[in-house]
């Protein structure tokens, strides 16, 4: 039997008379990498906050480890483990790169914002926090300033104090959105290596990274589900080639 972690059954939003999610309906196997896409405005993002309750949905049903979440908050989502990157992350950008970890380790503990504690009372969220770091290969970037780092470091950086919440389904938002090569090379091996024990939802537009690390994918197209399978067989389908090309006996191969 499929261990199922994250299920949306008949998922819709309308938007004054316009659908932007319709009836969607989408299975998360346990230990995956399952990326989200399909061309400009097919329905990903609106998806994307309807899972993170930043969107109420109109009709249908979210549901995590067998649990109806639909009604839930995101506080309360994020609390049985549902954590979205880029969205409760990296938000002290004049802090140090440790510190950022540590203040995502406190919101863990319950301790969130309490900046008046002494550097001894959270000095024990220190090793944690640097295994973190070397987990995303930041250790020797730990006492710079946030803001100062690299792109593609930065976004390690909010994938480590993703990680801090110790989530069991992350859900990346466009992790390697306008890198250069090099940095998409390094966070697609980053996301691969952190979903070694968790599962990981990604809304991604450089194909050649869902080619790379997606065990499944799901194609949006116009808010629906247009196809469903290993990269291997939804590249091949000739609906999604000609909702991301044009029709024609072409194929998604190097289709960033």
């Amino acid at each position: 039997m499929v261990d199922v972690i994250l299920e949306t059954r008949n998922l819709t939003r309308h938007f004054n008379g316009f659908t932007a999610v319709n009836d969607v309906s989408v299975k998360v196997r346990r230990g995956h990498i399952h990326a989200l896409i399909g061309p400009n405005g097919a329905g990903k993002t609106t998806f994307f906050n309807l899972l993170s309750k930043f969107l109420t949905p109109s009709a249908g049903a979210i549901v995590f480890k067998g649990r109806d979440i639909t009604d839930a908050t995101p506080a309360q989502i994020a609390r049985q483990g549902v954590i979205r990157s880029f969205q409760i992350s990296a938000v002290f950008p004049h802090l140090s790169v440790l510190d950022n970890v540590r203040i995502g380790l406190q919101r863990k503990l319950g301790t969130s914002f309490h900046f008046w504690r002494s550097e001894r009372s959270i000095a024990c969220l220190n090793d944690r926090a640097m295994d973190l770091l070397a987990s995303v290969n930041l250790v020797a970037f730990a006492h710079d300033i946030a803001a100062d780092l690299p792109y593609g470091r930065k976004r390690a950086l909010e994938i480590a104090t993703t990680l801090a919440m110790d989530p069991e389904l992350m859900l990346l938002d466009e992790p390697t959105q306008g890198m250069g090569h090099e940095d998409v090379d390094r966070i697609a091996e980053l996301v691969k290596k952190i979903s070694a024990d968790r599962t990981i939802l990604m809304v991604e537009h450089n194909l050649t990274v869902v080619a790379g690390i997606c065990d499944r994918i799901s194609v949006l197209q116009r808010g629906s589900v247009l196809a469903e399978g290993t990269y291997a067989e939804v590249s091949a389908d000739e609906r999604v080639i000609e909702a991301y090309m044009g029709s024609g006996p072409q194929t998604l191969a190097g289709v960033h």
